[in-house]
């Protein structure tokens, strides 16, 4: 069992065929938040959006992790968007992205959340399961391939 399998949910994997920007994922994953955690969209959009205008959450290799704070949030909660056109998201590789790991945390800073993305890091810096992502179109596999990661 990995810190991510605790936070993201099966119902919280979304392939997307249809969003070509930032806004537009930040817009669906609020709706996504909104309906699953009931969390208000605009104040999933205006996180996501204020920590990207400190800098980009993309890492490379195709790959952005776009997290946010929430105010009143108890625990941190995540969402898994792969999208069918790729994105651009000012990755250090200058290469868009396709996989979008967006992870809500509580306004007040942890050493969760600092667990967290270090775990999403070595996730997606493993290529075999970049691509096993990629190749899947089956959110019930996608959701395995995240909950039974080991490190």
């Amino acid at each position: 069992m990995n810190l991510i399998s605790e936070i993201l949910l099966p119902e919280s994997i979304l392939l997307d065929a249809d969003s070509t920007s930032k806004k537009k994922i930040f817009e669906k994953v609020g709706m996504l938040f909104e309906h699953t955690h009931k969390i208000a969209r605009s104040q999933v959009f205006d996180s996501l959006f204020a920590r990207e205008n400190l800098g980009s959450t993309g890492l490379g290799c195709g790959v952005a992790i776009p997290h946010g704070h929430i105010k009143d949030l108890k625990n941190a909660v995540a969402a898994f968007v792969k999208t069918e056109k790729l994105i651009s998201f000012d990755a250090p590789d200058g290469q868009p992205v396709d996989l979008i790991f967006v992870l809500l945390v509580p306004e007040v800073a942890t050493d969760l959340h600092l667990q967290l993305l270090g775990e999403l890091a070595q996730i997606f810096s493993n290529k075999a399961l970049r691509e096993q992502i990629r190749n899947s179109s089956d959110e019930t596999k996608i959701y395995k391939l995240f909950s039974n990661w080991a490190a």
